[in-house]
């Protein structure tokens, strides 16, 4: 029988280093959305990009961030295609 003591290769990560790593995250996707410019922020979808990192990611739980993350992920998405064809 194969042992199981913790020599495997599967390394999770502390509290701190995830929030850390979410808080990165959601750094890189706030510049993506200033970068947008006007064209951008004329988009209606620009606020709730800006609302799901602001305010939803901030009352979120750190296990709910990472959904809240992809969900703004994907609105950013979608503003820089639709600011291709203005």
């Amino acid at each position: 029988m194969p042992s199981r003591s913790g020599s495997g290769s599967k390394t999770t990560l502390g509290f701190r280093a995830r929030y850390d790593a979410l808080e990165q995250r959601r750094a890189a996707m706030l510049v993506r959305l200033t970068a947008l410019g006007a064209k951008g922020q004329a988009n209606p979808a620009h606020g709730r990009a800006r609302t799901l990192l602001n305010e939803s990611f901030r009352k979120a739980s750190l296990a709910q961030r990472a959904a809240i993350l992809e969900a703004a992920d994907w609105v950013i998405m979608l503003i820089e295609r639709s600011t291709l064809f203005l």
